[in-house]
């Protein structure tokens, strides 16, 4: 629903008055597909003729007839039945009146009196009641006017989309225009009803009948926070095109001031191909609290400019370190430090593809934390070229290369150069598999004068060159047998797996760290020939890693579980560190088991344990569980461990409390710091034509501050959301598997 003054008047400004303090909904923008189309036009056929029927029939044939008792009347997309009517043919106008019941373009009404021109469409009826096909909306009203075959006019009437003669809510106006083409409805002089009790007024109001999107002030998003204490959202949407729209949101925050906020989306095609982007602008000058000009800034960009040519960008920047902590309504938009600021282009070939872009980034410290965030090397630039081709003679191969310019603000800047070729031979049958690979690491750096901030010693510019074969082997072997899981009948298959990596040791100690870490230790990576991630470290290698891969197919196909476990064994321990200390790897790695999937049409389980076998201990671990066992029921259960950083459960729910009540709730809780790090609880209530939303939710902005919001909504279906805060978005992002209780379809 959205809003728009009208000619003001006393009765009207009271009524907007009402509006601005009581009125409220989340804004709504336009999806990220095409734009359904407008509905199709009313249009009757003009030579359609005109059926009568009644138990008594008079007048002049041709010009005028008179119908008496059990009057039916049809002409293409019309039926009428009355007591009595009165056709004029020649001014192809019909009067009815008494026990009138209308059909009209799958419409219905009843009417002590009606008139219409058959041709044109245009007529009035008296004393009506109507139910809409579009939306199955009802009301009633002194007297509809008909416009045009598509819009209509009811008089002091009222429109609701409950069903019975006494609607739990309603829409009471002097003039209420429906146009069935636009799928539109403007009110005058309106005020909307629940439980027959007053909620807000407007002079005017607009809505949409199908739930397309059009442009209009939307209702006021007040909020209130122990952060930022009272909050005033008033947006206004521009249905600028089917693929476009921009909101404009002022947003008062009565601790801070008056912040003006922007959200434009686009999408599209050109000749080349595809475009779309999406930009965010906030912007509160002189914060009474901080002192200063706050401001925000998200844009992303991504467009084809020539068949195998794109390009795009995706900037984010922000005024000072606490911005996330102040205004953000989300835990990940309060831990969110490192604002990536990046452009590049891409172009492809058949075999090849060559990428440039640009990186730099906006760092902000969290005030409460002793330890700064790092600031990550910026790229200006970093050019990569991939090219690969398969099964040539049997063989693949690969060659991967990248030319990057590193510059950080206190550490050594320089020049990195580095290619990869590979090619392997796979040897592929349908119970096993053996891939042979050799691969080739180069790579030349070009560092700068730099002062070293630690010793005070300037470093001069140097080259450095580094070239690392490896070899690899990778085999395995697939067994299935015929089974049972839970008492559905499965195939199982059993896969044993080896890979074997040799790499030989360079001391890379003179070499600049600029983009390497140690890769996330998982059975993606114990399956990959570096233990880094990045090009500044290649990690020597003499080692095999064993695992071992269950999974149970239905026979469509479908992996109801799989079972893994995996361990690598070093024949001669790595040397190779980031910082060059020494290692404690020993002769084998930690122990990884992991057991997922949907192991029935309610269950589902993701769980993974990191074992380290040496000193009998537990690494890290997780556990996951989703208990859905029908429609709007889910429990999810959840477990994550890391030695020496964190132990967190997690429970989250929507269930129902009885027919119509719903009870919502999370809570995520460290028990390392014995501390919430979020929580939420919430109920809703569906009463079909309308429901009702209340809770509160608290989550961590930084180390040492929360934040608890809280919210309530009352959501007229059809018409509008009032209230306080945006419970449908805090329940769908804190609970997985949450579902809307009621439904809303869009034509």
């Amino acid at each position: 629903m959205s809003w728009f003054l009208a000619p003001p008047s006393k009765q009207r400004w009271a009524f907007a008055l009402t509006a601005l303090v009581a009125a409220s909904a989340v804004p709504t923008h336009a999806q990220p597909v095409e734009a359904t189309a407008k509905g199709t036009p009313r249009a009757e056929d003009p030579d359609a003729p005109v059926t009568m029927r009644a138990e008594e029939i008079t007048g002049r044939p041709e010009r005028e007839l008179v119908l008496e008792r059990d009057v039916e009347i049809v002409r293409d997309k019309m039926r009428v039945t009355a007591n009595s009517a009165c056709y004029r043919q020649v001014e192809a106008e019909l009067e009815a009146k008494d026990n009138i019941r209308v059909w009209r373009f799958g419409d219905y009404y009843t009417a002590d009196e009606f008139r219409i021109n058959t041709d044109t469409g245009v007529g009035t009826m008296l004393h009506p009641t109507y139910k809409l096909e579009l939306n199955n909306a009802q009301g009633k009203a002194r007297r509809i006017d008909f416009l045009n075959p598509d819009e209509a006019v009811v008089v002091d009437g009222t429109y609701s989309t409950c069903e019975g003669p006494n609607p739990d809510w309603y829409l009471k106006a002097s003039t209420l225009n429906l146009d069935m083409g636009r799928e539109t409805g403007v009110a005058r002089n309106s005020v909307v009803y629940f439980k027959d009790v007053p909620l807000i007024g407007s002079p005017a109001l607009s809505f949409s009948l199908s739930g397309e999107r059009r442009s209009g002030w939307l209702p006021a998003l007040p909020s209130y926070s122990s952060r930022g204490s009272a909050e005033l959202t008033l947006p206004y949407y521009f249905n600028i095109a089917p693929n476009r729209d921009l909101t404009l949101y002022p947003h008062y925050i009565s601790r801070r001031g008056l912040q003006i906020g922007a959200v434009g989306r686009y999408m599209g095609e050109t000749d080349a191909g595809s475009y779309e982007g999406r930009t965010l602008v906030e912007y509160l000058p002189h914060d009474k609290e901080a002192g200063i000009d706050r401001w925000q800034i998200n844009t992303s960009h991504s467009q084809a400019l020539a068949k195998d040519w794109s390009f795009g960008w995706n900037v984010r920047a922000a005024s000072d370190d606490n911005y996330p902590n102040d205004f953000s309504k989300t835990v990940a938009g309060s831990a969110e430090r490192q604002l990536l600021r990046e452009l590049r282009t891409d172009y492809r070939g058949e075999y090849w593809s060559l990428t440039a872009r640009v990186q730099k980034y906006q760092v902000l410290q969290d005030p409460d934390l002793t330890t700064p965030t790092p600031h990550p090397y910026d790229r200006l630039p970093a050019i990569s070229f991939h090219a690969a081709r398969y099964d040539i003679g049997g063989f693949d191969w690969q060659v991967d290369s990248e030319i990057t310019r590193f510059q950080h603000p206190t550490l050594i800047n320089g020049n990195r150069m580095v290619v990869v070729p590979q090619v392997s031979y796979p040897i592929i049958s349908p119970s096993y598999f053996i891939t042979p690979k050799l691969m080739l690491n180069a790579s030349a750096y070009q560092l700068d004068d730099w002062k070293n901030t630690a010793t005070g010693a300037l470093e001069q510019s140097r080259s450095e060159t580094r070239t690392i074969p490896t070899f690899s082997l990778d085999s395995g072997l697939e067994f299935e047998r015929q089974t049972k899981l839970f008492g559905r009948a499965v195939t199982q298959t059993l896969e044993p797996r080896l890979f074997y990596v040799y790499t030989p040791y360079r001391d890379q100690t003179i070499i600049p760290n600029f983009d390497t870490a140690d890769a996330t230790f998982n059975f993606s990576q114990i399956f990959s020939e570096n233990r880094f991630v990045g090009s500044d470290r290649i990690s020597d290698a003499n080692q095999v890693t064993a695992a071992v891969v269950s999974r149970f197919l239905e026979a469509s196909g479908a992996e109801r579980l799989r079972l893994s476990f995996g361990q690598r064994f070093y024949f001669h321990e790595p040397r190779v560190t980031l910082d060059g200390s020494t290692t404690a790897a020993g002769s084998r790695s930690d122990l990884l088991l992991a057991a997922a999937g949907r192991i029935s049409d309610t269950w589902g389980v993701d769980s993974a344990v990191q074992y380290n076998p040496d000193d009998k201990k537990v690494v890290s671990s997780s556990l996951n569980m989703q208990w859905q066992p029908g429609a709007k029921k889910v429990v999810n259960a959840g477990y994550r461990y890391l030695r020496d950083s964190f132990k967190n459960v997690d429970f989250s729910t929507q269930w129902p409390i009885s027919q119509k009540w719903y009870g919502v709730g999370r809570m995520s809780y460290s028990l390392k710091d014995h501390r919430i790090l979020e929580s939420l609880i919430g109920v809703e209530y569906n009463c079909d034509c309308w429901v009702f939303r209340a809770g509160a939710q608290r989550f961590v902005t930084t180390a040492n501050k929360t934040s608890t919001q809280f919210f309530f909504q009352l959501e007229l279906t059809g018409l509008s959301k009032l209230g306080i805060g945006s419970p449908l978005e805090v329940m769908k992002n804190s609970i997985p598997g949450y579902q809307r209780i009621n439904d809303v379809t869009r034509r």
